[in-house]
């Protein structure tokens, strides 16, 4: 089993689609109207997979984001990121160390989902692994 993606309600679809291409997403392709909404899904440019669906439902907007903390982002240069991030009008905390070789910033989306983008030591896996709690 595995995880595909998270979907995140959105309030509106151009601007939340315009904060994930700053980020580095691609837009794959976009569902027809469905129960819970109208997705979007979205991939990482190093990804072959969707990682991220944002779904929009007019007349319904985002009025908390507090059972979502934080989706993180892998970025190779975190520094390059968060500098292309503000060229764009896009906030992004200050990369800050956060373990051993690791570093982390923070973004928050229009809706108010927080994202951490963040870059692990040289020779890390692509994700977490247990050897991270060893």
């Amino acid at each position: 089993m595995r995880m595909p993606h998270p979907g995140l309600r959105v309030t509106g679809l151009e601007s939340s689609l315009a904060f994930y291409a700053a980020l580095g997403y691609l837009e794959v392709g976009r569902v027809p109207r469905t129960r819970f909404g109208s997705p979007t899904v979205l991939r990482l440019p190093d990804g072959p997979f969707v990682s991220l669906e944002p779904v929009h439902e007019p007349g319904r907007p985002v009025r908390d984001t507090g059972a979502v903390n934080h989706p993180v982002v892998q970025a190779d240069d975190l520094d390059a990121l968060v500098a292309r991030l503000a060229a764009g009008g896009v906030a992004a905390g200050p990369p800050v160390d956060s373990g051993p070789g690791t570093r982390t910033a923070r973004v928050t989306g229009p809706d108010g989902h927080r994202i951490e983008p963040v870059r692990w030591p040289p020779g890390h896996p692509a994700g977490m692994t247990e050897a991270d709690f060893a």
